[in-house]
């Protein structure tokens, strides 16, 4: 296995095939359950962007979105379980890519309860967002590098439409470059974000980014469970990483899992109880 510096395996190639099987499949072995425990959290997020901004159909950027995995749990009102089956059935496994995409543009005109919400994915894997595009999970693509440079002008004007930005595991990976390019789209209009971070991977950077932004910031007190580690090697060179950026990982990544927390980042203009309601009503299932 190849380790990135981090600590974490590579697991690049699953990213880069052109439908979900192997990302599904391999994900599974390792119990990937953070998109679905970020739901609730994402979906609580969007019912109170519409209460406070008046916004009919919120537009979201999901960076990182690989197959636009975060939109379908979301639009579909799936699971990670139902998704696993999905693209983990052995009938599946000798479907063609047309069939595989004809069967989930079925799902998606079969069970958009979030119709009126918009997708866009944002993700340097062409293949993935190609995917989730033609599937129907996400409404628009942004294939882009944005540590590398800033967005294009068409680019430009499809970030330029965000009303919530969200991501699952890809700060760390992407840095402030990436989400200040992200809110700065617009260039007055901010959008909010929710981001689930990997504890190995400090925030503070991105969070100073945006407060210049004129962002507030705030981290909720609880720890959500990634996937199992692939291997010791793994759950060992991570621990390191913990130790160098000053996280204790007793109870946590000590057991066997790597974890994540929730930062979310509202423009301080909007200073509503959305973190306070966000605690509240999921903890209510």
């Amino acid at each position: 296995m190849r380790f990135a510096d981090n600590g974490k395996v590579s697991l690049d190639h699953i990213y880069t095939e052109p439908d979900p099987r192997a990302y599904f499949g391999t994900l599974r072995e390792f119990d990937y359950c953070i998109p679905q425990l970020a739901k609730p959290y994402f979906a609580e997020l969007i019912r109170e962007y519409r209460a406070v901004q008046r916004i009919h159909v919120p537009h979201i950027v999901d960076i990182g979105c690989s197959y636009g995995v975060n939109a379908a749990l979301l639009k579909f009102d799936l699971t990670m379980d139902e998704l696993y089956e999905r693209y983990c059935d052995p009938a599946a496994g000798s479907h063609s890519l047309s069939r595989l995409l004809a069967r989930d543009r079925e799902l998606a005109r079969s069970r958009n309860d979030l119709r009126h919400t918009r997708f866009v994915g944002l993700d340097k894997s062409r293949p993935a967002l190609s995917y989730a595009l033609l599937a129907g999970f996400l409404d628009a693509t942004v294939h882009a590098d944005l540590e590398e440079r800033e967005p294009s002008q068409y680019h430009r004007a499809q970030l330029a439409r965000a009303d919530l930005v969200i991501s699952t595991g890809c700060v760390g990976y992407v840095t402030e470059r990436t989400v200040s390019r992200v809110a700065n789209a617009h260039g007055t209009r901010r959008p909010w974000m929710a981001h689930f971070v990997l504890r190995m991977f400090p925030f503070a950077p991105v969070a100073d980014s945006l407060a210049r932004l004129g962002y507030e910031t705030v981290q909720l007190d609880q720890a959500f469970r990634q996937r199992r580690f692939v291997s010791r090697e793994e759950q060992s060179l991570v621990m390191d990483t913990l130790s160098r950026v000053g996280v204790n990982p007793s109870g946590l990544e000590a057991d066997g899992w790597l974890y994540a927390q929730l930062y979310v980042s509202r423009p301080r203009v909007t200073k509503e109880r959305v973190v306070v309601d966000l605690a509240i009503r999921t903890d209510r299932g």
